[in-house]
């Protein structure tokens, strides 16, 4: 597999000089300079080509195109905005970078509740706590209804903790849960997130998921067109959230974001945590079925809990069997060489990390501090020589 880093651009406190010292040759960028909705051009895409490539880089992946809120609704500007993907698609692909990762989670990006959690060894993780979350939709945005998205049990902690936050705590957790995180196409304050949620109402699943396959049709196409491939990005944590509907959670959905436009211009992008975060998803027997469509790994681990919470664990550790998963996609790569597939070699990412060390105190992007991630990257590794290695030997 192609090793690679997310680079946010200029402003990420972890330079191109730093990532060329973890061993990884790929970048993972995006132009989040350039507002949700509004086309990308071949100037801006080139001027970032050019920046990666001269520090001895280059750029593998898109990550991500933001899909706007009015797309996913079919309203408003919708129509205009899907006309902006599809130029910043071109503008990519005639820039050399052809695998395009986005997602189409409605409203909110990933999220956590805490970004500083600390673990057994003293570093600290990225968390979502199902208490906490429900503590904030309940009683502090006041959703209406929000109670019927929580069981007994849940929402009775989630009372007995709201009312025992401070002030602090509560604008901590609320600026934890809709602020926007790194590599989000939203910033959001309390009075706008209820508006967006409004622009929701009447809109379940299957609405949602007739909404991304309209989009597929119109996207797809063009990247078989210009030689791109698309690879969606799972939900984030894969299941509702603020009683918005959740399409790409599953196996169940992967399979039908595949089936309803079913060209290898349409893809996956397998995010091991957001997988992984729910104890109903197989995620070794996902990509021995999706693998011939899978154009980009996230390798990163979550440790589930029994209520929906869940932490990043160590990369190798958590609720998933990664030394199991990196294998089959070592398999699709034998596979595909077989097959004769330019596209043979999938790229992947050391996803998220602890911060750790000297990282602790510094200017970092929570879950994108350079040491906890380059552990991740060096065990990643690791794993990955070893398996070829022992299939050499076979």
């Amino acid at each position: 597999m192609e090793q690679t880093w997310r680079w946010f651009g200029p402003q990420d406190p972890v330079t191109l000089a730093d990532v060329r010292q973890t061993g990884a040759t790929g970048i993972v960028s995006a132009l989040h300079q350039i507002t949700s909705g509004e086309a990308w051009t071949v100037e801006a895409v080139a001027e970032r080509r050019a920046m990666i490539e001269k520090a001895g880089l280059t750029w593998s992946v898109v990550e991500s195109i933001p899909v706007h809120d009015d797309i996913k609704t079919r309203s408003g500007n919708y129509r205009r905005y899907i006309d902006n993907w599809i130029a910043s698609l071109r503008a990519c692909a005639a820039g050399g970078v052809t695998t395009i990762c986005y997602n189409f989670m409605p409203v909110v990006d990933w999220t956590r509740t805490n970004l500083m959690w600390q673990v057994a060894d003293g570093s600290y993780a990225l968390r979502f706590d199902m208490v906490d979350f429900a503590a904030y939709d309940v009683f502090i945005l006041e959703r209406k209804g929000a109670e019927a998205s929580y069981p007994d049990a849940v929402l009775a902690a989630a009372r007995a903790r709201y009312a025992a936050m401070s002030e602090g705590e509560k604008d901590a957790l609320e600026r934890n849960i809709i602020a926007g995180l790194p590599g989000s196409d939203f910033t959001h304050d309390r009075a706008g997130m209820r508006r967006l949620l409004a622009a929701y109402e009447g809109i379940g699943p299957a609405e949602l998921r007739a909404s991304l396959v309209a989009f597929l049709k119109e996207v797809a196409p063009v990247a078989e067109e210009v030689g791109a491939r698309l690879c969606i990005h799972p939900d984030d944590p894969p299941f509702s959230l603020f009683g918005l509907p959740r399409v790409v959670s599953t196996a169940e959905d992967a399979r039908a974001v595949l089936a309803a436009v079913d060209t290898p211009a349409n893809g996956l992008t397998f995010c091991v945590g957001s997988y992984g975060a729910r104890a109903d998803n197989d995620l070794v027997a996902m990509v021995r079925e999706f693998g011939p469509r899978i154009h980009f790994a996230h390798l990163r681990n979550v440790k589930r809990e029994e209520d929906g919470s869940f932490y990043e664990d160590d990369h190798l550790a958590g609720s998933s069997d990664m030394i199991a998963i990196v294998a089959a996609l070592l398999d699709e790569e034998r596979r595909r060489r077989a097959e004769g597939r330019a596209d043979a070699v999938i790229p992947m990412r050391p996803d998220h990390g602890h911060l750790m060390l000297d990282d602790v105190g510094k200017k970092t992007n929570p879950g994108y501090s350079c040491i906890g991630r380059l552990r991740g990257l060096a065990e990643l590794r690791g794993v990955m020589m070893a398996l070829e290695r022992m299939q050499g030997l076979a």
